[in-house]
């Protein structure tokens, strides 16, 4: 099977569609594996964690933030567990606090609050005379939470609480925690969301980072000079800066785009960008400025579903279409070639 970046423009105009073909044959998808990142909470520290809150409450009989606080300053990731049972992220718990409480909780600073305890779960909390009162309002308000369980609402609407463990108040959360808990309820709220939906979020940058970091590898290897720009970085005739500038924005020769999506309607838009940086060398071109080669290294199985997406950036990118299975022939396939450096 012959890949577009093998073929010349002339003979991708006439079958676009066995080179869709290829590049679809070269996608693969990680969504199943992802990295742990900074600050993962393994599953035993979480578990000690749970038995500390379990073991103060009195088996979750009681709810009480005068002993559930000074063991969440003792053992942090109570609080970790505290947030798990409500359901909430940690600017949601952050919000819900201030209004119940009056006191103001930065979204940011519980962010800091949550990620410190992840980075540090067995290191005791010291709080000064600024937290201590938020991470007190927190607690407070998740045991009026988890003791209240869930109001009723609208029949149209459903509440946050409307879960396994919270349902009927403390009374849900106890029963949980001695009988085990029915199945069918907690592949229900899967589907409601997603099995490591937060992390995956956390570390989406990562991911892609991933992609990115095996171009400047290839690219280093060669000794060709680039320039990587850094995230939402603003870049003088560029809607958008691209990933990768050859050999620089001042003269760019050659323009590599990184792309990675696990959905297809993401990719649309990932498209969309490789198409109109196509569209951008284009118009250079017409006002004498010089046209640049535009390169889309594609990852993730979102770009293996829409066929007339990559039929297009195929043409428009006349074959300059690279996956993490090909990447090892960006150079010698490409223009990156004449700026090689390096044998």
């Amino acid at each position: 099977m012959k890949f577009p970046f093998e073929a010349s423009p002339g003979e991708i105009l006439v079958a676009p569609e066995s080179f869709v073909d290829a590049v679809f044959s070269s996608l693969a998808s990680e969504f199943l594996v992802m990295p742990k990142g900074e600050g993962f909470l393994d599953y035993p520290a979480f578990a000690a964690g749970y038995e500390k809150l379990k073991k103060v409450s009195g088996g979750f009989a009681q709810f009480e933030c005068s002993a559930i606080l000074p063991a969440a300053l003792e053992t942090p990731v109570i609080l970790i567990v505290l947030r798990a049972i409500l359901g909430f992220t940690p600017p949601e718990w952050a919000y819900v606090a201030s209004s119940r409480k009056g006191i103001e909780i930065p979204q940011g600073a519980a962010r800091t609050l949550d990620r410190d305890i992840r980075m540090h779960p067995d290191r005791p909390l010291k709080p000064g005379a600024t937290t201590l009162p938020r991470i007190t309002a927190l607690v407070e308000a998740a045991c009026d939470l988890i003791k209240e369980g869930c109001p009723a609402v609208a029949a149209d609407k459903l509440h946050r609480f409307s879960k396994a463990d919270s349902l009927e108040g403390l009374s849900s959360v106890k029963q949980l925690a001695d009988l085990g808990a029915p199945y069918a309820m907690l592949l229900y709220e899967r589907f409601l969301g997603r099995p490591f939906a937060g992390h995956r979020d956390s570390v989406s940058e990562l991911v892609g980072d991933g992609l990115e970091s095996a171009i400047e590898e290839q690219l280093s290897r060669a000794g060709i000079t680039f320039r990587k720009t850094r995230r939402a970085e603003r870049l003088a005739g560029f809607d958008q800066a691209p990933d990768f500038i050859i050999p620089d924005e001042f003269q760019p020769q050659i323009i590599i785009e990184a792309k990675l999506t696990e959905d297809d309607g993401t990719a649309r838009d990932k498209a969309t960008r490789v198409i109109r940086l196509c569209q951008m060398s284009a118009e250079r071109e017409r006002a004498g400025k010089g046209a640049y080669e535009v390169i889309a290294c594609l990852a993730g199985r979102g770009f293996g579903v829409r066929r007339e997406d990559m039929r297009q950036m195929i043409l428009h990118t006349k074959g300059k279409i690279f996956t993490p299975r090909t990447l090892d022939r960006l150079v010698t396939c490409s223009s990156l070639s004449k700026y090689r450096t390096k044998a």
